[in-house]
């Protein structure tokens, strides 16, 4: 049996470290082996009518060539759906990071590891005996799971993100929704209600409209919770979860959660001016929470990167209501120059980020607000979004 993996990351890598594998990769140009026994191909090497098992690196999309010519697709998820305990499935389109790391903090007294785009590989994840997986899950993940279902899916709220992968905002959603068609019956699902009726599901739906109706559902009392938005939802889903499975609702030990670092995270420059490093903010909604955030003080705010696809239009014109200074950056910032002036924004074409943060030394005054909230992916420019985070702190500290 010719076993394949498509691509060579963090996900492929710990299912490959078990051996016998063809790993296509387009870093790959000539036939190599790893220290596993692997054999390392280019992409042009592949044969589908040999391969019996393909598992892809979530971020290869629908329209690359490998994933065109598999023939037997599945995912991590299914690969390892035989060993998987109980497991609860977190998604949405932001806070899924922060509600997977608060619900182990909640859980992990009880046997529970998180693991899947944050935390441990599936392959590492096996054999370490946790009674429950707690698996941050993408869209790409799901868009490729065929078999696999969770026990709990949580699903925060949803917005555009990722159109270029998926094709459009009706298939990101779709792909968000899918493992509800796939749940067994005494399986549960937290859903926003605007899709309580989109696909049938054995599971047991419980749908909410905002923080504060979920909050009601479950009898939480929100004035106990430390966190606030965007943090409140995650903070509500985590205690949710953690009741459905056991009766309980740990306000006092999720209050000494801490928050990630990248995610609205507070800092002072030499002359006691306040900046936000909000990089994680990859998309429009997150963008918006954070302006929301701070609304009231000047801000001024850098908007740019890679923006999937997605026009963060609707960025730029709340940026411009709210009388912020937008300062752009990354592939796209012609674009946001062109945005601010037709919503009157002041605008500067900064283009790198160094760039952005030396004007904002110059435009800042002691009570505004600098903002690093870009609502858009980092890899135009950096190597990740915790790149693009770090720089813009090492550039805040030589301010002098």
């Amino acid at each position: 049996m010719v076993k394949s993996l498509f691509g060579y990351a963090k996900t492929t890598e710990s299912i490959a470290k078990s051996g016998g594998w063809n790993i296509y990769d387009d870093k790959f140009k000539i036939a190599s082996s790893d220290e596993y026994g692997n054999a390392l191909l280019p992409v042009d090497k592949f044969d589908p009518n040999i391969s019996e098992l393909e598992i892809p690196s979530p971020g290869f999309p629908p329209s690359h060539q490998l994933i065109k010519n598999a023939k037997n697709l599945i995912s991590e998820y299914d690969y390892f759906r035989n060993y998987t305990p109980k497991s609860i499935w977190i998604s949405g389109t932001n806070g899924k990071t922060t509600t997977t790391k608060m619900t182990e903090h909640l859980l992990k007294d009880r046997g529970a590891i998180m693991g899947g785009n944050v935390g441990i590989p599936l392959g590492e994840l096996v054999g370490k005996g946790a009674k429950i997986w707690i698996l941050e899950t993408s869209s790409f993940t799901m868009h490729y799971t065929k078999f696999a279902t969770p026990d709990i899916y949580a699903l925060l709220p949803i917005s555009d993100d990722h159109i270029s992968w998926h094709g459009s905002a009706k298939e990101y959603i779709n792909a968000k929704l899918k493992p509800l068609s796939m749940m067994k019956e005494g399986s549960v699902a937290i859903i926003p209600k605007e899709y309580e009726k989109s696909v049938k599901s054995y599971a047991k739906i419980i749908s909410y409209d905002d923080e504060i109706d979920l909050a009601n559902k479950f009898s939480i009392d929100i004035g106990r919770i430390d966190f606030r938005v965007p943090f409140l939802m995650d903070a509500i889903m985590a205690l949710c979860i953690e009741s459905i499975i056991f009766s309980r609702c740990s306000i006092d030990l999720l209050n000494k959660f801490i928050i990630e670092p990248h995610k609205l995270e507070e800092l002072k420059d030499a002359k006691g001016r306040l900046w936000v490093n909000d990089t994680k903010a990859t998309n429009i909604d997150a963008s918006l929470q954070a302006l929301a955030r701070y609304e009231g003080s000047k801000i001024h705010i850098i908007l740019g990167g890679d923006d999937k696809g997605v026009s963060i239009e609707k960025v730029v014109a709340t940026a411009a209501k709210q009388g912020a200074t937008i300062y752009a950056i990354g592939s796209n910032c012609d674009d946001i120059e062109k945005m601010s002036d037709k919503f009157g924004a002041k605008v500067f074409n900064a283009k790198e980020l160094y760039n952005a943060v030396n004007l904002i030394d110059k435009e800042m005054n002691i009570d505004d607000v600098a903002l690093l909230s870009p609502a858009c992916a980092s890899l135009d420019q950096f190597s990740s979004y915790a790149h693009r985070g770090d720089k813009f702190k090492e550039f805040i500290a030589k301010i002098i």
